[in-house]
């Protein structure tokens, strides 16, 4: 969440950014160093991308709950100069869902709904095409409900401020993509429906629900729902790249990600959330399990379940204008890997793999420019084509030749990127890159995506 452009790189590929790593790739599963033999690595790692601009802002990886690495880089205020620190508050976008599910969890708790509840129980005047629809398929994006942050108003809207009701006055009468069940595809407007549902059960304001269950329970005390007009200390500015310069991020008012994306937090705060999650100070056993079972693809409430270099691995990307986020747990190891950053250019989903590979000791490339080459018709042809993507097999990747490389439509958004070898692909912003299987001198019969997940060609 939220951003057009932004939940086209950052979250629609969601429940991909972080596994299908083991499927293709097992490796024995290893312990993580001792934090001496880490941080160097880690930092090491960090300042580089950081010196190529690729990164701003702050890191915490905790084993067993202590930080390993708990470290500012680059600039919260590049007009101030005001360096990033742990203390700093992000806009973490869409990592705003996992306490949306938890809230919807809690009200089940309370006899106040459940998950199989059909969500029309809820709505008002609800539309005729929702009544099969329960909150359980709106928890695991298998709804069907349009994305309202893909509706050409979108962009020139999203400095408005705008009710909850109002903001499902965007898509209420959308007709869905599918009938409910039947598919995966990532949706704002399912999370925004849950942030109604919740109020209207409750009575509450989304945001003082927040306030009330989750953040004054945990300590989360430099956590909010965030408001553009209040004056937050310490709280970054966003930022993105034009033409390879620094620049503001486009301005969105912070009633339009609501439930789906308005949360502020800092590293250090998302630890307790991640600790609290280990315990029954939320939530009982039972509801967390529920909360962390793949469902779909691998689609939890709120939340990804798969596994990473042989460990299993509970995650979430996250995205919005000047930001883009990734929580990573890692329940088995007792590892949170955790990367706030107030550049929404920044490659999230590369930089918290490659920090696992540190943590678990496995192959990652430090970061480096990239120098492009020049492909002729013929090899970019032998890679043309349409791959399904294996762990969500309702994902179609095109790849189209382009004068410069080659055109990646996914999920009805765009990537350009440009070859480094006959093979290998990125965007000049870092943000994605493609490794294509074979040697160049045939065609290629899959794909990997940001080097995290694979998907096979269609005949």
């Amino acid at each position: 969440m939220l951003s057009k452009t932004i939940v086209a790189r950052v979250a629609i590929l969601l429940f991909l950014c972080g596994g299908a790593t083991q499927a293709q790739n097992p490796v024995k599963q290893t312990q993580a160093p001792a934090k001496q033999a880490l941080e160097p690595r880690l930092n090491a790692y960090l300042n580089a991308l950081t010196a190529l601009n690729r990164f701003s802002g702050a890191v915490l990886i905790a084993r067993n709950g202590v930080p390993v690495l708990d470290r500012g880089y680059g600039l919260a205020n590049a007009e101030w100069q005001i360096e990033n620190a742990p203390t700093v508050k992000f806009r973490v976008g869409s990592i705003t869902k996992q306490f949306t599910a938890t809230l919807v969890m809690m009200l089940q708790n309370d006899g106040k709904l459940a998950t199989s509840d059909p969500v029309c129980k809820f709505v008002p005047a609800c539309p005729p095409a929702w009544r099969p629809m329960t909150l359980h398929q709106i928890l695991t994006h298998t709804a069907g409900i349009p994305d309202y942050t893909e509706l050409p108003s979108f962009k020139s809207t999203q400095g408005l401020a705008s009710t909850p009701t109002q903001l499902l006055a965007r898509f209420k009468a959308l007709p869905l993509d599918f009938k409910p069940g039947t598919k995966f595809q990532y949706s704002n407007s399912g999370y925004v429906l849950l942030g109604f549902v919740l109020e209207r059960v409750t009575g509450t304001p989304y945001a003082t629900l927040l306030k009330t269950r989750i953040f004054d329970v945990v300590h989360m005390d430099d956590s909010g729902y965030d408001d553009n007009a209040a004056i937050i200390p310490h709280r970054a500015s966003g930022y993105t790249t034009h033409n390879g310069k620094l620049a503001n991020a486009a301005f969105i008012d912070m009633t339009i990600p609501y439930a789906a994306g308005s949360i502020y937090s800092t590293v250090e705060d998302l630890l307790k959330w991640d600790q609290a999650l280990y315990t029954t100070a939320l939530l009982p056993k039972a509801s967390l399990d529920a909360m962390f079972t793949p469902y779909k693809a691998i689609a939890g409430y709120g939340w990804a379940i798969d596994t990473q270099f042989g460990h299993k691995m509970i995650s979430h990307n996250g995205g919005i204008d000047g930001f883009v986020s990734n929580i990573a747990r890692y329940p088995d190891d007792k590892v949170t890997i955790i990367v706030l950053s107030n550049l929404e250019t920044a490659p999230i989903g590369t930089i918290s793999k490659d920090l696992a590979a540190i943590v678990f000791d496995q192959p990652y490339t430090m970061p480096a420019e990239a120098h492009y080459i020049s492909l002729g018709k013929p090899a970019l042809a032998l890679l043309a084509g349409r791959y399904r993507v294996d762990v969500a097999p309702d994902i179609i990747v095109e790849i189209i030749p382009a004068a410069n490389g080659v055109v990646c439509h996914v999920q009805g958004q765009t990537f350009q990127l440009r070859p480094e070898t006959a093979t290998k692909f990125s965007s000049e912003d870092a943000m994605a890159s493609l490794m294509f299987d074979g040697d160049g001198t045939t065609p290629a019969p899959g794909l990997v995506f940001n080097g995290q997940f694979k998907a096979t060609r269609i005949p």
